[in-house]
């Protein structure tokens, strides 16, 4: 091959390489333009744009979580669950102090709450890495039985009842806003960026991909795939303990009902983003441009009229074309 021939072929798999890599940033444009249309303008308006970006956090910080689970080839569908948990026992220790609070008379500096609700869903995270690196349960089925297992531990913590009166400091969390950046997208960023380094700039991250892509290989080159295993759960927990607080204070309760259904969310966000069931491959930015496409589509069909029951039909459809798409992209 000649060496005009070799640079014209290096020259077409680098666009190839760029379309298939930035393709979902058109894929959203194209989506929010398409609702805009749909909704007769009402979806670009400053104020749903907003929303849009604003409700986006919680399932955006979970799906970045899956994202690292989703990269070693596991799963997890406690992730609602954990959330709720940490929601009502965050939120059980941020109450104001009244006869009908939980610890009617105790009052707790804020950083106590939010430590208790980030540990209690780092813990649900540690269990489930524990029951797949010691006893080989398959994630699937480890995840499940903790999504079962404490969405009802939320419920007997706050006695299936919602944990309101809060104070305003907790609140802040979900509801306030920073030089009129809302805190949910603050805090969205920082942990984005924070796993974009993780990932790409650490040897931690070089671990997740390398257990992903060959996990006999991974092993053999001397990494402890058990210890990595349960730190990736245990930060995917973490990260659905920061998602609980941020929707509690949103809407000012701990009700043991929240995320129900957001890990459905968070694994088509990751997927749609670019990240393989087949293992090794993922980025957190295209994990973050999914989780826009999800919420887009979740305030679109809203604003068409369209019941959940549709809502859940259209994200079922999306999750099996994705998973397609990604089969024939690894073929």
């Amino acid at each position: 091959m000649s060496t005009t021939a070799a640079a014209e072929t290096r020259t077409k798999f680098d666009r190839g390489a760029f379309v298939r890599q930035y393709a979902i940033v058109g894929i959203l444009v194209l989506f929010v333009l398409g609702l805009s249309l749909a909704t007769g303008g009402k979806f670009l308006q400053a104020q749903n744009l907003l929303n849009v970006v604003t409700q986006v956090a919680a399932i955006g910080i979970i799906a970045i979580g899956m994202t690292f689970v989703i990269i070693t080839l596991g799963i997890d569908l406690s992730v609602g669950s954990l959330l709720a948990v940490a929601a009502v026992v965050a939120t059980s220790l941020a109450q104001i102090p009244s006869d009908t609070a939980k610890f009617p008379n105790m009052s707790f500096s804020l950083i106590i709450p939010i430590v208790a609700g980030l540990a209690a869903g780092a813990i649900g995270g540690f269990t489930n890495g524990f029951l797949i690196s010691a006893f080989k349960i398959a994630p699937f089925i480890a995840t499940l039985g903790m999504m079962s297992a404490a969405r009802g531990l939320a419920l007997i913590y706050s006695d299936g009842r919602p944990i309101s009166r809060l104070d305003p400091g907790f609140n802040f969390l979900g509801q306030g806003s920073i030089i009129g950046i809302p805190v949910p997208i603050i805090i969205f960023a920082v942990v984005a960026v924070a796993a974009h380094v993780v990932l790409n700039y650490t040897r931690f991250g070089r671990h997740v991909y390398a257990i992903g892509g060959n996990e006999q290989a991974a092993r053999v080159s001397g990494i402890n795939i058990k210890r990595a295993t349960i730190i990736i759960y245990t930060l995917c927990g973490l990260l659905a303990g920061i998602a609980g607080i941020i929707s509690a204070g949103r809407i000012g309760s701990g009700n043991p009902q929240l995320g129900t259904g957001i890990e459905l969310d968070a694994i088509t966000a990751a997927v749609i983003g670019g990240t393989s069931f087949k293992g090794g491959i993922g980025t957190i930015w295209g994990t973050v441009i999914g989780a826009l496409i999800i919420q887009s589509l979740n305030t679109g069909l809203v604003l068409l009229g369209m019941n959940d029951f549709v809502q859940m039909v259209v994200k079922g459809a999306i999750i099996i074309i994705a998973v397609i798409l990604d089969e024939r992209k690894n073929r």
